[in-house]
């Protein structure tokens, strides 16, 4: 048996996924790359690399990556970049997005040679929390003003719109989709592709898939543009499990089991929005699922489960894919989860496992 704490990722589940993915491509003609920012656990992408069309990056580093692990088409995007960084992300890339007109002119030259695209904020988005909002007050991700994009449009040849967060309504998304073409139409119509960035939640239960196939294909046929999505949870949605063991069980006027495993260092989003984890249990016997730091609030969630729980219990935190990996982290030295693949015939493939090397070597 292998050692909790591990990622699960199982490649059947992730094939549902791409099996959806392949709908919309071919319904749209819209291409999809896959957000490292979500999810760069390049053991699967193999399997992913059939089904879409390349990758989209947050850094360097995620473009490099996206680059050498997965291939095909590359789109290059930072906050920022650093002048240091310039050549390097030029060299790997087949797109470079900028963030605002100021970076686009920087580096106006060092870019020239491959094609260039603009991030455009339009001052509205579908998130919930203002930590994630894009459109949110002062936001520095994109530019919204159409006066000052639109002394570089003869140096760009698409732009990057990314409002959308978990967005399961498609209704929304048309609407939202409307006021972009009726503020932005007379831009978008000299643009060659726009990538409507990530967050529509179409591989979710009862997604109306064909619909947002269909209105894709009309504003690319529209604007005359290559349409992109960069899905990120939609590419993963419940592909992968937390999978841990009851170290101790305490009551403090709650039952509570505490596992070998940290919220805090391996679903850190699980903290920063005060979301609780998933399971996929039922039952009369309540717990709160504890983390083993010494974060007071490293609480996984309360779950209901059929019986007591006992040390040496394996559970299950559904859906832990989508920025769990990108953001594990050795606080209090806890062990790192190992990453671990169940493959299409149900064997088990263990990708990655880490050890008080990679601990001590992230400190000096």
């Amino acid at each position: 048996m292998i050692q909790t704490p591990f990622y699960l990722i199982d490649r059947a589940k992730l094939a549902r996924n791409m099996a959806v993915m392949d709908e919309l491509r071919a319904g749209s003609g819209a291409k999809v790359l896959l957000a490292l920012k979500c999810f760069a656990t390049w053991p699967v992408f193999d399997q992913m690399r059939e089904h879409m069309d390349g990758t989209t990056s947050s850094s360097l580093y995620e473009l490099r990556l996206g680059r050498e692990k997965f291939g095909k088409e590359t789109h290059a995007y930072s906050v920022a970049w650093p002048e240091h960084e310039i050549a390097e992300a030029v060299g790997h890339a087949d797109k470079i997005i900028f963030n605002s007109v100021g970076q686009l002119e920087r580096f106006d030259n060092q870019s020239a040679s491959i094609a260039r695209g603009l991030r455009l904020n339009p001052r509205f988005s579908t998130s919930g929390f203002d930590l994630a909002d894009p459109a949110r007050p002062f936001s520095r991700l994109g530019e919204w003003d159409a006066g000052k994009i639109e002394r570089v449009m003869d140096r760009v040849s698409g732009f990057m719109i990314h409002y959308n967060c978990e967005n399961a309504d498609f209704d929304l998304f048309d609407r939202q989709l409307t006021r972009i073409e009726e503020e932005f139409g007379g831009l978008l119509a000299r643009l060659k592709w726009v990538s409507l960035g990530g967050g529509i939640h179409f591989t979710g239960e009862g997604y109306p898939v064909a619909r947002l196939a269909a209105r894709l294909r009309a504003f690319s046929e529209r604007f005359g543009v290559q349409v992109y999505l960069e899905p990120g949870e939609a590419a993963i949605t419940g592909a992968a499990s937390l999978e841990v063991t009851v170290l101790d069980v305490m009551n403090n006027g709650k039952d509570l089991a505490i596992v070998d495993s940290s919220v805090e260092a391996h679903m850190l989003d699980l903290l920063i929005y005060r979301i609780s984890g998933k399971m996929e249990v039922a039952g009369d016997h309540p717990y709160m699922i504890c983390g083993k730091s010494c974060l007071a609030g490293d609480v996984f969630g309360e779950f209901n489960f059929p019986a007591p729980l006992n040390v040496g219990d394996r559970l299950s935190i559904a859906d832990a894919a989508g920025y769990t990996m990108v953001k594990k982290n050795w606080f209090n030295g806890v062990k790192m989860p190992s990453i671990v693949i169940k493959e299409l015939d149900g064997s088990m493939t263990v990708a990655r496992e880490f050890g008080y090397a990679d601990f001590a070597g992230n400190l000096g």
